[in-house]
């Protein structure tokens, strides 16, 4: 299986200049990438490949910027499969045409396929052309490593994430039933909620620091752009959406690990979530909650250790369908959090009722989705 581990490194100050250097020759290259790839096809139909760039880049591009020969060449190598990458990307899953990548982002890396080096014991990592960078090697790995992506925070954190293969093979998943199977709504007003009846609690990590948030912004917009005030105020800016954002990664990191520890199977709902947050009065709310990102962390973690995830249709009425008799109420609005049924006169709350609904229904084998 593929893994990747991420450390913090704290690079001297020489090696930050060597850094910044390889972030602006990478981008450089990819944006060069990305226009001739994009002129190629206007003027004669055809989409150039990479080994062609390959071949430009180091017969005509290199010599004629004598600086990027200082640069190491297979991160500039690494840019070119990145833009092929990304235009496989956009045509088979039609996420979005290539952007340009900006100079004024914050947020840079580079990748490095081969040639770099992991010592535990000194706690360092040895980078081509850059050296020895002290890093904080807190756990191990063991395996054949493979690409090492460098990257920077937008609060000016450098990190590398090794991508690991442990040689392990993906283990088999087991028949699941009723008993080992669990469903999860998740909400708003409660993160998740189980089938077995527990709720988890939103923490709102972006309601609870939204005062601070705004006091900040308010100041950088009052700055003088570009000046040294203006880029210490978008700095405090950044550090406080970096807490949030390490927040929330870490609650979703806890509660997916435990439920994919505890259950065989996790059957989900599919949600539009691009269509949910065009509703102006929600849309924070569902972003704060990250349910994309959740989804994410329990599906590879389910691959990993073999567990199975069943996802119900889009369309499933789940909280509007009685779990016990199968009446359909029609008339049940957002702001009805418990109803009872007319027919078997059951009382329930709206969200336990669509979490044992969305067990009931992904375990229909008309229904069935495995991931």
């Amino acid at each position: 299986m593929l893994k990747a581990y991420k450390y913090r490194i704290y690079p001297t100050k020489d090696q930050d200049e060597l850094i910044k250097i390889h972030f602006g020759a990478c981008r450089f290259v990819y944006n060069w990438a990305l226009e001739q790839k994009i002129k190629t096809y206007q003027q004669s139909n055809k989409s150039i490949t990479r080994f062609d760039l390959q071949k430009i880049l180091v017969h005509d591009i290199k010599p004629a910027n004598i600086w990027l020969k200082t640069i190491n060449s297979q991160a500039l190598l690494a840019s070119l499969v990145n833009v092929e990458s990304a235009f496989t990307k956009f045509f088979r899953e039609k996420t979005g045409f290539p952007n340009f990548k900006s100079k004024k982002n914050p947020v840079q890396s580079f990748q490095l396929p081969q040639h770099y080096t992991v010592d535990f014991e000194s706690n360092t990592i040895k980078l081509p052309k850059i050296g020895e960078v002290k890093a904080v090697l807190h756990r191990t790995f063991e395996g054949e490593m493979k690409t090492a992506t460098v990257s920077r925070s937008s609060t000016g954190k450098h990190f590398i994430s090794i991508l690991v293969d442990d040689g392990k093979e993906v283990p088999d998943k087991p028949k699941i039933s009723n008993s080992t199977t669990i469903g999860i709504d998740v909400g708003i007003k409660d993160f998740a909620v189980l089938s077995n009846g527990e709720k988890v609690e939103n923490p709102k990590y972006l309601r609870n620091s939204l005062k601070r948030m705004k006091c900040l912004q308010r100041r950088v917009s009052k700055k003088v752009k570009g000046s040294n005030n203006c880029n210490k105020a978008r700095h405090n800016l950044s550090k406080i959406h970096e807490t949030i954002c390490n927040q929330r990664n870490n609650f979703q990191h806890q509660l997916s690990f435990r439920l994919i520890s505890e259950n065989q199977a996790i059957s989900l709902e599919t949600l539009n979530v691009k269509g949910m947050v065009k509703n102006h009065c929600l849309a924070q709310c569902i972003s704060d909650a990250g349910w994309s990102s959740f989804v994410t962390k329990l599906t590879y973690k389910a691959e990993w250790l073999g567990k199975t995830i069943l996802r119900i249709g889009r369309f499933e009425p789940s909280s509007k369908l009685c779990n016990v008799c199968g009446y359909h109420n029609g008339n049940l609005t957002l702001k009805d959090r418990e109803w009872i049924c007319p027919d078997c006169k059951t009382k329930h709350d709206r969200d336990i009722n669509a979490a044992i609904n969305i067990k009931k229904f992904s375990l229909q084998d008309q229904n069935l989705i495995v991931i």
